[in-house]
Protein backbone atom coordinates (compact mmCIF):
# COMPACT_ATOMS: atom_id res chain seq x y z
CA UNK A 1 0.00 0.00 0.00
CA UNK A 2 1.17 3.51 -0.81
CA UNK A 3 1.20 5.75 2.28
CA UNK A 4 -0.60 8.51 0.36
CA UNK A 5 -3.38 6.12 -0.68
CA UNK A 6 -3.80 5.13 2.96
CA UNK A 7 -4.01 8.74 4.09
CA UNK A 8 -6.53 9.60 1.37
CA UNK A 9 -8.69 6.61 2.35
CA UNK A 10 -8.49 7.52 6.03
CA UNK A 11 -9.40 11.20 5.48
CA UNK A 12 -12.29 10.34 3.17
CA UNK A 13 -13.63 7.76 5.64
CA UNK A 14 -13.31 10.12 8.60
CA UNK A 15 -14.99 13.03 6.78
CA UNK A 16 -17.86 11.00 5.30
CA UNK A 17 -18.34 8.78 8.34
CA UNK A 18 -18.35 5.52 6.40
CA UNK A 19 -16.27 3.35 4.10
CA UNK A 20 -19.10 3.51 1.56
CA UNK A 21 -18.98 7.32 1.47
CA UNK A 22 -15.21 7.26 1.23
CA UNK A 23 -15.29 4.72 -1.59
CA UNK A 24 -17.78 6.87 -3.53
CA UNK A 25 -15.58 9.92 -3.08
CA UNK A 26 -12.37 8.14 -4.09
CA UNK A 27 -13.89 6.08 -6.91
CA UNK A 28 -12.71 2.74 -5.51
CA UNK A 29 -14.43 -0.22 -3.82
CA UNK A 30 -15.50 -0.38 -0.17
CA UNK A 31 -13.20 -3.35 0.32
CA UNK A 32 -10.17 -1.53 -1.02
CA UNK A 33 -10.92 1.55 1.07
CA UNK A 34 -11.17 -0.53 4.23
CA UNK A 35 -7.98 -2.39 3.28
CA UNK A 36 -6.04 0.86 2.81
CA UNK A 37 -7.15 2.18 6.22
CA UNK A 38 -6.33 -1.12 7.96
CA UNK A 39 -2.85 -1.19 6.40
CA UNK A 40 -2.28 2.43 7.44
CA UNK A 41 -3.23 1.54 11.01
CA UNK A 42 -0.86 -1.43 10.91
CA UNK A 43 1.94 0.71 9.54
CA UNK A 44 1.44 3.38 12.23
CA UNK A 45 0.86 0.85 15.00
CA UNK A 46 -2.30 2.60 16.26
CA UNK A 47 -6.04 2.28 15.74
CA UNK A 48 -7.42 5.33 13.92
CA UNK A 49 -11.10 4.42 13.61
CA UNK A 50 -13.74 2.90 15.85
CA UNK A 51 -15.84 0.65 13.63
CA UNK A 52 -19.54 -0.10 14.21
CA UNK A 53 -22.12 -1.75 11.99
CA UNK A 54 -23.53 1.63 10.90
CA UNK A 55 -20.76 4.18 11.17
CA UNK A 56 -17.10 4.70 11.92
CA UNK A 57 -15.78 7.15 14.49
CA UNK A 58 -12.37 8.53 15.31
CA UNK A 59 -10.05 7.44 18.07
CA UNK A 60 -7.86 10.08 19.73
CA UNK A 61 -5.02 9.09 17.40
CA UNK A 62 -7.40 9.38 14.47
CA UNK A 63 -8.44 12.88 15.58
CA UNK A 64 -4.79 13.93 15.74
CA UNK A 65 -4.10 12.59 12.26
CA UNK A 66 -7.26 14.13 10.79
CA UNK A 67 -6.24 17.55 12.10
CA UNK A 68 -3.07 17.39 9.98
CA UNK A 69 -3.55 14.99 7.07
CA UNK A 70 -6.00 17.01 4.91
CA UNK A 71 -3.66 20.01 4.75
CA UNK A 72 -0.74 17.72 3.92
CA UNK A 73 -2.67 16.07 1.10
CA UNK A 74 -3.85 19.45 -0.18
CA UNK A 75 -0.28 20.74 -0.27
CA UNK A 76 0.88 17.60 -2.06
CA UNK A 77 -1.91 17.89 -4.65
CA UNK A 78 -1.12 21.57 -5.16
CA UNK A 79 2.60 20.88 -5.62
CA UNK A 80 2.07 18.04 -8.09
CA UNK A 81 -0.68 19.96 -9.86
CA UNK A 82 1.49 23.01 -10.43
CA UNK A 83 4.25 20.84 -11.89
CA UNK A 84 1.93 19.19 -14.40
CA UNK A 85 -0.40 22.12 -15.06
CA UNK A 86 2.47 24.33 -16.16
CA UNK A 87 3.00 22.01 -19.12
CA UNK A 88 -0.41 20.54 -20.01
CA UNK A 89 -3.10 22.56 -18.25
CA UNK A 90 -5.33 21.61 -15.35
CA UNK A 91 -6.17 17.96 -14.75
CA UNK A 92 -7.98 15.83 -12.20
CA UNK A 93 -11.46 16.43 -10.81
CA UNK A 94 -13.16 19.52 -9.37
CA UNK A 95 -16.36 18.81 -7.45
CA UNK A 96 -18.79 21.73 -7.42
CA UNK A 97 -22.17 22.21 -5.75
CA UNK A 98 -24.81 24.73 -6.83
CA UNK A 99 -28.56 25.38 -6.42
CA UNK A 100 -30.56 23.56 -9.08
CA UNK A 101 -31.99 26.40 -11.19
CA UNK A 102 -28.97 28.70 -10.83
CA UNK A 103 -26.75 25.75 -11.75
CA UNK A 104 -28.83 24.88 -14.81
CA UNK A 105 -29.14 28.47 -16.03
CA UNK A 106 -25.65 29.78 -15.32
CA UNK A 107 -23.11 27.59 -13.48
CA UNK A 108 -23.01 24.74 -16.02
CA UNK A 109 -22.12 27.17 -18.81
CA UNK A 110 -19.53 28.95 -16.66
CA UNK A 111 -17.86 25.59 -15.96
CA UNK A 112 -17.92 24.66 -19.64
CA UNK A 113 -16.15 27.93 -20.48
CA UNK A 114 -13.58 27.34 -17.75
CA UNK A 115 -12.89 23.73 -18.73
CA UNK A 116 -12.63 24.33 -22.49
CA UNK A 117 -8.83 24.92 -22.54
CA UNK A 118 -8.18 21.97 -20.19
CA UNK A 119 -9.09 18.64 -21.88
CA UNK A 120 -7.79 16.57 -18.95
CA UNK A 121 -9.91 18.39 -16.36
CA UNK A 122 -13.02 16.58 -15.05
CA UNK A 123 -15.96 18.67 -13.81
CA UNK A 124 -18.30 17.02 -11.29
CA UNK A 125 -21.27 19.39 -10.86
CA UNK A 126 -23.85 18.42 -8.23
CA UNK A 127 -27.10 20.38 -8.22
CA UNK A 128 -29.21 20.51 -5.08
CA UNK A 129 -31.42 23.05 -3.35
CA UNK A 130 -30.77 21.31 -0.01
CA UNK A 131 -27.87 22.39 2.20
CA UNK A 132 -24.73 20.51 1.14
CA UNK A 133 -21.94 19.80 3.63
CA UNK A 134 -18.72 20.34 1.71
CA UNK A 135 -16.54 18.12 3.90
CA UNK A 136 -18.76 15.03 3.92
CA UNK A 137 -19.60 15.44 0.24
CA UNK A 138 -16.01 15.93 -0.88
CA UNK A 139 -16.99 19.23 -2.50
CA UNK A 140 -14.18 21.59 -3.51
CA UNK A 141 -16.34 24.63 -4.16
CA UNK A 142 -20.00 25.62 -3.81
CA UNK A 143 -22.06 28.42 -5.32
CA UNK A 144 -24.44 29.90 -2.74
CA UNK A 145 -27.15 32.57 -3.00
CA UNK A 146 -27.87 34.62 0.10
CA UNK A 147 -25.93 35.33 3.28
CA UNK A 148 -23.98 32.51 4.92
CA UNK A 149 -23.32 32.22 8.65
CA UNK A 150 -21.29 28.99 8.53
CA UNK A 151 -17.99 29.81 10.24
CA UNK A 152 -16.16 26.82 8.74
CA UNK A 153 -16.51 28.23 5.22
CA UNK A 154 -14.54 30.90 3.42
CA UNK A 155 -16.51 33.08 1.02
CA UNK A 156 -15.75 35.03 -2.15
CA UNK A 157 -18.55 37.30 -3.29
CA UNK A 158 -19.25 37.34 -7.02
CA UNK A 159 -21.95 39.98 -7.03
CA UNK A 160 -25.61 40.54 -6.29
CA UNK A 161 -28.79 38.99 -7.62
CA UNK A 162 -32.17 40.64 -7.52
CA UNK A 163 -35.72 39.41 -7.92
CA UNK A 164 -38.55 40.91 -9.94
CA UNK A 165 -42.29 40.82 -9.29
CA UNK A 166 -43.92 39.55 -12.52
CA UNK A 167 -47.22 38.44 -14.01
CA UNK A 168 -48.47 37.70 -17.50
CA UNK A 169 -50.48 40.28 -19.49
CA UNK A 170 -53.43 37.84 -19.55
CA UNK A 171 -53.44 37.50 -15.75
CA UNK A 172 -53.26 41.27 -15.24
CA UNK A 173 -56.09 41.85 -17.70
CA UNK A 174 -58.27 39.37 -15.81
CA UNK A 175 -57.34 40.34 -12.24
CA UNK A 176 -56.07 43.91 -12.41
CA UNK A 177 -52.64 45.40 -11.78
CA UNK A 178 -51.41 45.58 -8.16
CA UNK A 179 -50.23 49.15 -7.55
CA UNK A 180 -48.68 48.74 -4.09
CA UNK A 181 -47.35 45.77 -2.09
CA UNK A 182 -50.49 45.48 0.06
CA UNK A 183 -52.55 44.88 -3.09
CA UNK A 184 -50.92 41.45 -3.45
CA UNK A 185 -53.08 40.13 -0.62
CA UNK A 186 -55.98 40.18 -3.09
CA UNK A 187 -54.06 38.35 -5.84
CA UNK A 188 -53.07 34.78 -6.64
CA UNK A 189 -49.39 34.49 -5.77
CA UNK A 190 -46.95 31.77 -6.81
CA UNK A 191 -44.67 30.85 -3.91
CA UNK A 192 -41.09 29.60 -4.32
CA UNK A 193 -40.50 27.44 -1.23
CA UNK A 194 -36.73 27.63 -1.70
CA UNK A 195 -36.92 31.11 -0.26
CA UNK A 196 -36.33 31.40 3.47
CA UNK A 197 -39.79 32.96 3.97
CA UNK A 198 -41.77 32.04 0.85
CA UNK A 199 -45.00 33.74 2.00
CA UNK A 200 -43.33 36.98 3.19
CA UNK A 201 -42.17 39.05 0.23
CA UNK A 202 -39.79 41.97 0.90
CA UNK A 203 -40.34 45.47 -0.51
CA UNK A 204 -38.72 48.85 -0.18
CA UNK A 205 -41.17 51.57 0.79
CA UNK A 206 -39.86 55.11 1.40
CA UNK A 207 -36.39 53.78 2.14
CA UNK A 208 -37.64 51.14 4.58
CA UNK A 209 -37.81 47.39 4.09
CA UNK A 210 -41.32 46.06 4.65
CA UNK A 211 -42.75 42.57 4.30
CA UNK A 212 -46.11 41.58 2.92
CA UNK A 213 -47.75 38.26 3.80
CA UNK A 214 -49.05 36.99 0.47
CA UNK A 215 -51.55 34.22 -0.26
CA UNK A 216 -50.34 31.31 -2.35
CA UNK A 217 -52.36 29.14 -4.67
CA UNK A 218 -49.28 27.41 -6.11
CA UNK A 219 -46.22 26.44 -4.04
CA UNK A 220 -43.16 25.14 -5.88
CA UNK A 221 -39.54 24.56 -4.90
CA UNK A 222 -38.20 25.87 -8.20
CA UNK A 223 -37.76 29.45 -9.40
CA UNK A 224 -38.04 28.21 -12.98
CA UNK A 225 -41.36 26.48 -12.24
CA UNK A 226 -42.66 29.68 -10.61
CA UNK A 227 -41.71 31.58 -13.75
CA UNK A 228 -43.44 29.01 -15.97
CA UNK A 229 -46.63 29.25 -13.94
CA UNK A 230 -46.55 33.04 -14.18
CA UNK A 231 -46.09 32.94 -17.95
CA UNK A 232 -49.07 30.58 -18.16
CA UNK A 233 -51.21 33.17 -16.36
CA UNK A 234 -51.62 31.43 -13.00
CA UNK A 235 -50.63 34.35 -10.80
CA UNK A 236 -47.96 36.79 -9.61
CA UNK A 237 -44.44 35.43 -9.06
CA UNK A 238 -41.37 36.86 -7.32
CA UNK A 239 -38.58 35.54 -9.56
CA UNK A 240 -34.80 36.01 -9.61
CA UNK A 241 -33.84 37.76 -12.81
CA UNK A 242 -31.65 34.92 -14.04
CA UNK A 243 -34.68 32.69 -14.73
CA UNK A 244 -36.54 35.30 -16.79
CA UNK A 245 -34.34 35.39 -19.88
CA UNK A 246 -36.05 37.67 -22.41
CA UNK A 247 -39.54 37.24 -20.92
CA UNK A 248 -39.86 40.94 -20.09
CA UNK A 249 -38.55 42.17 -23.43
CA UNK A 250 -40.73 39.69 -25.33
CA UNK A 251 -43.83 40.71 -23.39
CA UNK A 252 -44.52 37.27 -21.94
CA UNK A 253 -44.25 38.81 -18.46
CA UNK A 254 -44.73 42.31 -17.08
CA UNK A 255 -42.59 43.71 -14.24
CA UNK A 256 -44.71 45.06 -11.39
CA UNK A 257 -43.82 47.81 -8.89
CA UNK A 258 -40.13 47.89 -9.91
CA UNK A 259 -39.50 50.84 -7.59
CA UNK A 260 -40.69 48.80 -4.58
CA UNK A 261 -38.93 45.47 -5.11
CA UNK A 262 -36.90 44.47 -2.05
CA UNK A 263 -33.18 43.97 -1.43
CA UNK A 264 -30.71 42.15 -3.62
CA UNK A 265 -29.06 38.92 -2.48
CA UNK A 266 -25.33 38.13 -2.64
CA UNK A 267 -24.12 35.25 -4.77
CA UNK A 268 -20.82 33.77 -3.63
CA UNK A 269 -18.48 30.85 -3.96
CA UNK A 270 -17.61 29.13 -0.68
CA UNK A 271 -14.99 26.58 0.29
CA UNK A 272 -13.69 24.96 3.46
CA UNK A 273 -11.74 27.02 5.98
CA UNK A 274 -8.24 25.81 6.71
CA UNK A 275 -7.68 23.98 3.44
CA UNK A 276 -4.99 24.84 0.93
CA UNK A 277 -6.88 25.34 -2.32
CA UNK A 278 -5.53 23.42 -5.31
CA UNK A 279 -4.37 25.69 -8.08
CA UNK A 280 -7.21 24.64 -10.38
CA UNK A 281 -9.82 25.55 -7.75
CA UNK A 282 -8.20 28.95 -7.16
CA UNK A 283 -8.20 29.48 -10.92
CA UNK A 284 -11.90 28.58 -11.10
CA UNK A 285 -12.74 31.15 -8.40
CA UNK A 286 -10.82 33.87 -10.25
CA UNK A 287 -12.51 32.86 -13.50
CA UNK A 288 -15.96 33.01 -11.89
CA UNK A 289 -15.31 36.53 -10.57
CA UNK A 290 -14.51 37.77 -14.07
CA UNK A 291 -17.15 35.70 -15.85
CA UNK A 292 -19.97 36.81 -13.56
CA UNK A 293 -19.14 40.44 -14.29
CA UNK A 294 -18.67 39.78 -18.02
CA UNK A 295 -22.06 38.12 -18.47
CA UNK A 296 -23.77 41.36 -17.48
CA UNK A 297 -24.95 40.12 -14.10
CA UNK A 298 -27.47 37.58 -15.37
CA UNK A 299 -30.05 39.85 -16.95
CA UNK A 300 -28.78 42.90 -15.07
CA UNK A 301 -29.26 41.22 -11.71
CA UNK A 302 -25.90 42.13 -10.17
CA UNK A 303 -24.08 45.15 -8.98
CA UNK A 304 -21.48 46.82 -11.19
CA UNK A 305 -18.45 45.96 -9.05
CA UNK A 306 -18.58 42.62 -7.22
CA UNK A 307 -16.39 42.58 -4.13
CA UNK A 308 -14.55 39.81 -2.40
Amino acid sequence: MDLIDGLRAFVATAETGSFTGAADRLGISNRLTSKYVAELEERLGVRLLQRTTRRVGLTSSGEDLLSRAPALLDDLDAMLGEVTEDTRGFSGTIRISAPVTFGEVYVKDLLARFAAPHPELIIDLRLSDAYVDLASGGIDLAFRIGASDVSSLKRRKLGMLRSVLVASPAYLEAHGIPEKPEDLMDHQCILDTNRRNPMRWPFGVEGQEVFVQVPGRFMVNSARAARDLAVAGHGVAFCPTFVLGDDLEAGRLVALMPESVGPQHPVSVVYLEGRTLPRKVRALIDFALVDFRRTGGLANGTEENPQT
